[in-house]
């Protein structure tokens, strides 16, 4: 929905996924995440080869099914129905788990609450006192891909920050994250902080920076 009082209008979910999607190379062995980063996989050029990795054991995995050809066996890590690119495969969950922990994957798409300057994120847990505070596969995964993407909206629904100095949420790992795909920008994580790579048509630096509270810099 275009901001009719600033003149931009913030990528929707789909539109995020497919922004990631639009910068993964050729040949690389990616892992997508849960939320947002389920939806890459369907914008994923068919001709560009790339290998899908979910946790739960797949490697080679496709796009979401047509309606009435979903496989109720099929499914990714989020228990969403999903399909197999030719040649894909299947393997034991520890054995996937090996993958990532081996440093095999080029990269991992996560989700995220925040991500601070440094790379820090946090995206399993909104603060230190609640109570489900399952981790899951995110840490391994952080720490265990070549790379980490991390895409989200770039403010909460109360309009607070997610791009920090420091983060305020429990930490998935530190350090971990190279890039950042946002609602409204795609910045890279450098010794200096956020570098801007990308922003919506019609937002300008100074209204980015507004609702960021990490110091942004230009490329």
């Amino acid at each position: 929905m275009k901001d009719s009082t600033q003149g931009f209008s913030p990528l929707d979910r789909t539109g995020m996924a497919a922004r990631v999607a639009q910068d993964i190379p050729e040949g690389w062995y990616v892992n997508l995440g849960i939320g947002i980063p389920t939806l890459v996989a369907d914008h994923i050029p068919p001709e560009r080869e790339v290998v899908v990795h979910s946790e739960n054991g797949i490697l080679g995995m496709g796009p979401a099914p047509d309606a009435h050809k979903e496989n109720p066996w099929l499914v990714n890590a989020s228990t969403q129905r999903v399909t197999l690119r030719p040649g894909g495969s299947f393997v034991h969950h520890a054995d996937s788990f090996a993958m990532v922990r081996g440093g095999h994957l080029d990269l991992c798409v996560l989700g995220g609450f925040q991500v601070a300057e440094t790379g820090d994120l946090a995206n399993w847990a909104h603060s230190v006192t609640e109570t489900g505070r399952q981790i899951g596969g995110a840490m391994d995964l952080a720490v265990g891909a070549k790379r980490v993407w991390v895409v989200m909206e770039h403010v909460t629904k109360d309009g607070q920050a997610r791009l920090l100095p420091r983060c305020t949420y429990p930490l998935t790992a530190a350090g971990c994250v190279s890039r950042v795909y946002t609602s409204l920008t795609v910045l890279d994580v450098t010794p200096k902080g956020f570098v801007v790579l990308d922003m919506v048509p019609g937002l300008s630096f100074e209204a980015l920076q507004a609702r960021t509270e990490a110091r942004l810099h230009r490329d």
